[in-house]
């Protein structure tokens, strides 16, 4: 079958995203398949993003705005593929990129893999404000049956690495917006991610091809939240999935691991502690081998006399109002 006449649609959801969606739609416009339908969805910024989009809009016909008060991502996301056309639906963040190839070489892999396959996506890199990479991530090769390995680590890396085929989302139920209303917003991606790999193959194009930003103020930089949302998407797997708990610990302690590391990093000691605590109220095993096998022994040292403390007092406090977080201000 031939990709040159097939139409893909590509959803971009944005929220004051003036300072980086024209980049952002300039990849989109550029891509070596043109067959496509652009559906910007502008979640009720009040900065110039609708302004910006706009400008790409008169000059390029393929372009379409959806308007709505904000509702956060997922309901963003619902609202373009919703309104799509395509049999094909590609997401981008509004502060993403991509590499001209992307569309092209998905869309071959998709109908590469016939009826089955689900979900195609790419590598990624991660790239900063001036849109410079600064890391890679690592090459991975799962394809076919992904669903233990999405439960170890959120492989694809974000929300701007894949092509969906329609019928997938039907059956996954699109995303999920109660991640946001219960104040855990942030693993939208893999929650879809793990819905879809329940039913269908995944295939991967080994390419890097998408530049993920990370900036101080996006969604993913707030780990207390990002921890909270992960451990959301572990119970509603751990429900279908009872045979695969211990799946989903390792990667709750994997995702643990990779928080508490970049907090340290990063001298962000609030969020250092608020993600041990929070595996420590789920589970006191699981925070003392996270803490055992991946920080430094000074740490180590200082957060199991901690965990000792825990045991007598904390247990019988309520979460602290920072770690639970006030839904209607994420």
């Amino acid at each position: 079958m031939s990709t040159n006449a097939c139409l893909v649609s590509v959803v971009i959801p944005a929220f004051n995203a003036e300072a980086t969606i024209d980049e952002t739609l300039r990849s989109v416009r550029s891509q070596s398949h043109h067959q496509l339908e652009i559906i910007v969805v502008d979640d009720g910024s009040t900065d110039d993003t609708l302004a910006v989009a706009e400008r790409h809009a008169d000059c390029d016909a393929r372009i379409t705005i959806i308007r709505q008060d904000n509702a956060g991502v997922a309901a963003a996301r619902n609202a373009g593929w919703q309104a799509a056309r395509a049999e094909f639906i590609a997401f981008i963040d509004a502060d993403d990129l991509w590499a001209p190839g992307k569309v092209e070489r998905q869309l071959q892999a998709m109908i590469d893999g016939g009826g089955r396959t689900g979900l195609v996506y790419s590598w990624y890199a991660w790239i900063d404000a001036k849109s410079r990479v600064s890391v890679k991530s690592d090459p991975v090769f799962h394809a076919g049956e992904v669903l233990d390995y999405l439960f170890e680590g959120n492989f694809i890396g974000n929300g701007s690495a894949a092509m969906v085929r329609r019928e997938a989302l039907i059956t996954a139920r699109g995303f999920e917006s109660g991640l946001r209303a219960s104040g855990a917003q942030g693993c939208e991606d893999l929650l879809f991610y793990c819905r879809v790999a329940e039913t269908y193959r995944f295939a991967v194009v080994p390419e890097y091809q998408i530049g993920y930003r990370y900036l101080p103020n996006n969604m993913s930089s707030d780990m207390t939240r990002m921890f909270r949302s992960w451990m959301l998407v572990a119970e509603e797997m751990a429900a279908r999935h009872p045979d695969r708990v211990a799946l989903l610990d390792r990667g709750i302690c994997n995702y643990a691991r990779w928080l508490l590391r970049r907090a340290l990093a990063g001298g962000r000691l609030r969020y250092f502690v608020s993600v041990l605590l929070l595996l420590f109220r789920r589970n006191p095993s699981l925070a003392v081998k996270v803490a055992a096998l991946g920080l430094p022994r000074d740490i180590v040292s200082a957060t199991w006399w901690t965990f000792r403390s825990l045991r007598h007092r904390e247990l019988r406090r309520p979460l602290p109002s920072f770690l639970i977080g006030d839904p209607s201000q994420s």
